[in-house]
């Protein structure tokens, strides 16, 4: 299998399955001269780990994080420095269940990669669904850990903003208010009726799902290149790559459809540091493909777990049509656990743009 490598000079490449003994990154690319802890790419993996609350999976992953290569101890004898040369991280799998899939090894779940994987490979990893298993996702996030060291002064954050049709209330957006809840939600007043609402889901066996917002302040003005170099081109390219993914948006987005010209623009004046000053940021922080140095948001829509207890129509491998009622343990909203997922990508495309730009045009430092 192909296509498990993304970025330019900022290169991530993930490897590992659901239910083998390990999975992990080799991360290519990484300037030299960056010092850091384990702890740092610790922190962002236990944000994302299974088993935090009753609104998420219940398969408990510790996601201890190994370093393998790229470092040497730093000055201090306290973390790592990176030498320059790849960096190989790993994870191990501790707590699969693979019996629990022994009733679909030869059926085709609904909503699954099931069908596709077998009809172009001729073969499938049917226990947790192999490659196409959000369980991928905690070497994504590793390699996010180390992207955010790349680009001095850079803050990327993220947020859970609709469950279902729930969506948060703009007008109480608190980045404080994330790290204190389990959904990632920056509205305090919102956290009660989603665990109504997935108390409720969860009983059932059902699932839904969420749209998920991921903001990048302080990323400098220049990054990205016209056509088919543009930075919002490979945001939304990794964004989308993120399992269960099926919509992404840059700025407005889709409201951009909805409103005139004299709304959508951005204006600008110059503000008192001598810096352009944008009054608004309907683009999202990215025209025509570059950024313009205010903050970088995007959006995804993450389509309800295909995991559920109802049961779905379907077909097996030998063409015989059957019911499939998928057992195991599973979220009955991914998009909880996709917000930590869509900052390390969002991290990785600014990491890789920043270190492009500096290649190019040697502007950077």
């Amino acid at each position: 299998m192909s296509h498990n490598t993304f970025g330019h000079l900022f290169r991530v490449t993930t490897w590992g399955e659901s239910h083998g003994p390990a999975l992990g990154c080799v991360v290519d690319g990484c300037p030299p001269g960056l010092t850091f802890t384990s702890a740092d790419i610790q922190s962002f993996l236990d944000r994302r780990k299974p088993g935090q609350s009753r609104f998420v999976t219940q398969r408990r992953e510790a996601d201890e994080v190994r370093i393998l290569s790229g470092v040497m101890p730093s000055p201090d004898g306290q973390g790592h420095t990176t030498t320059g040369t790849p960096v190989s991280l790993l994870i191990e799998n501790t707590d699969q269940r693979s019996k629990d899939y022994g009733e679909i090894a030869r059926q085709y779940r609904p909503g699954h990669a099931d069908y596709t994987y077998d009809v172009k490979y001729g073969i499938r990893d049917y226990r947790g669904g192999g490659r196409s298993s959000a369980r991928e996702t905690a070497a994504r996030v590793a390699a996010g850990a180390l992207a955010r060291l790349v680009v001095p002064g850079v803050t990327i954050r993220g947020a859970l903003v609709q469950i279902g049709k729930h969506r948060i209330d703009r007008s109480r957006f608190d980045w404080a208010e994330v790290e204190r809840n389990p959904f990632f939600c920056p509205d305090p007043g919102t956290v009660p009726v989603w665990e109504d609402y997935l108390d409720g889901i969860r009983k059932a066996g059902s699932s839904v799902g969420a749209v998920v917002e991921v903001v990048a302040d302080g990323v400098p003005a220049g990054l990205g290149a016209p056509l088919y170099g543009k930075l919002d081109q490979d945001i939304a390219s990794l964004l989308m790559s993120i399992n269960a993914v099926k919509g992404v948006e840059i700025g407005n987005g889709f409201e951009a459809a909805e409103i005139t010209g004299e709304e959508n623009a951005d204006e600008m004046r110059m503000g008192n540091d001598g810096k352009p000053l944008f009054l608004s940021n309907h683009a999202g922080g990215i025209l025509g493909g570059i950024s313009t140095g205010a903050p970088i948001v995007a959006r995804f829509a993450v389509k309800p777990t295909s995991s559920i207890l109802t049961p779905r129509q379907s077909i097996d491998a030998d063409g015989q049509q059957v019911e499939v009622r998928t057992k195991g343990r599973h979220d009955p909203c991914v998009g909880i656990r996709a917000v930590p997922v869509g900052e390390a990508m969002l991290a990785c495309a600014i990491a890789d743009h920043y270190l492009r730009d500096r290649g190019q045009t040697g502007r950077l430092k």
